[in-house]
């Protein structure tokens, strides 16, 4: 993993808001839209064949390239005259899976293709390893996306998700993805009407039903993930408001200049603070910098845990952040320095890792930095 200094970061942030700015324009790209559900059932793949039929009675060139109906007769008939690529059959260990052909829609070349469940990881020896890496490819050739998502698949929010429902989610979405979607359309369903469906068989297959009662589609589960949902996409109607405001040059007091800054360390519950920080800078529409320092000081605990450390980092780089490692006898003077140089408006700090007699001998970082930080929000998150 690349040591950069603060300044470097500076100038790679500058080039990157540029490049940014040329993506944005969006020459020859195809355009992505985002049907997004907070839980299975509500009627996510539905609405998306609704609208294909309706483009395709339009006169739009659009197929399918992928669809899964999970047995639903609702689903399959939605289907209707909308033609169907057919699937890739792909020899795993001896079993014939089968995927998205991603290159049979490259070469038809169609307006519009539909791609449901967009966080599935596609079998090895795939063209790309996740479905989303072949939704970009489809949309960087100039085809236009209708795709699905659940809200628990986005990677900012998988901490979050598995606090509510217990459940860690093992296939997620960048938040880029979602980010740069062209359209959102939220597809709502009130918890007890998901719960009837489910009770009458249109979700799941019947020896399901019992346990995922049980288990995921609790009420209580359903209503958090449902108010996580609409609050996400409300998040992002505000960025692209703000896109518009800049663009127009519209003055209001809407607070642009942030700049968060996350500090991390070995610990594997790191990875809670890098999800905190990526959802406050996303927020923000802002810049992300996730700050690892190396103590040279003889009293400092040496970070031992390597592996937790460059998953942490692949983690902070997956979500768009900017990494800058600083060796210093002192962590908190480091943090402050940074957070001064490079104007950072927010830090999120973790809870002191050190003993009672290492914070005697030493002080506490956190301590310090609050002290030290003049006119920067300071949050400190539990690692439990």
């Amino acid at each position: 993993m690349e040591r950069i200094t603060p300044e470097e970061a500076l100038k790679r942030c500058k080039k990157e808001e540029e490049e940014e700015e040329k993506i944005k324009r969006k020459i020859g790209k195809g355009d992505l839209k985002i049907f997004v559900g907070y839980s299975p059932g509500v009627g996510k793949t539905y609405s998306m064949l609704n609208e294909g039929n309706d483009r395709l009675k339009n006169g739009e060139n659009i197929i399918i390239g992928y669809v899964e109906d999970h047995g639903r007769k609702e689903t399959q008939k939605q289907i209707k005259n909308l033609k169907i690529v057919p699937r890739k059959k792909i020899n795993y260990k001896n079993i014939i899976l089968e995927e998205m052909d991603v290159e049979e829609i490259l070469r038809l070349k169609p307006k519009t293709v539909i791609v449901d469940e967009l966080a599935h990881t596609n079998v090895p020896g795939s063209k790309n390893k996740k479905r989303w890496e072949d939704v970009k490819e489809l949309i960087d050739s100039g085809i236009n996306v209708l795709t699905t998502v659940n809200i628990q698949h986005i990677e900012s929010l998988n901490n979050i998700i598995e606090e509510i429902t217990g459940v860690k989610v093992r296939e997620t979405v960048p938040d880029k993805v979602f980010q740069e979607a062209d359209e959102l359309m939220v597809i709502d369903l009130p918890p007890e009407g998901l719960i009837n469906r489910l009770k009458s068989g249109k979700v799941y297959k019947n020896e399901n039903i019992e346990r995922s009662l049980a288990n995921f589609f609790t009420k209580g589960n359903l209503t958090a993930l449902r108010e996580l949902s609409l609050r996400e996409t409300a998040n992002e109607v505000d960025i692209n408001l703000m896109d518009h405001k800049e663009k127009a040059e519209v003055n209001d007091n809407v607070k642009i200049n942030e700049k968060v800054l996350v500090c991390i360390s070995s610990n594997p519950k790191s990875a809670k603070l890098i999800r905190h920080g990526a959802r406050t800078a996303r927020r923000y529409k802002c810049k992300l910098y996730v700050l690892i320092v190396d103590c040279t000081n003889p009293l400092a605990k040496k970070e031992t845990d390597i592996l937790s450390l460059e998953d942490n980092k692949k983690l902070a780089l997956s979500l768009g952040a900017e990494i800058v490692e600083i060796k210093s006898r002192s962590v908190s003077k480091a943090i402050v320095d940074f957070s001064k140089e490079a104007n950072i408006t927010q830090i999120i700090l973790g809870h002191s890792r050190r003993t009672k007699l290492q914070t005697m001998v030493r002080g506490s970082t956190i301590n310090k930095v609050l002290e030290e930080a003049d006119n920067i929000e300071i949050r400190v998150i539990p690692y439990i």
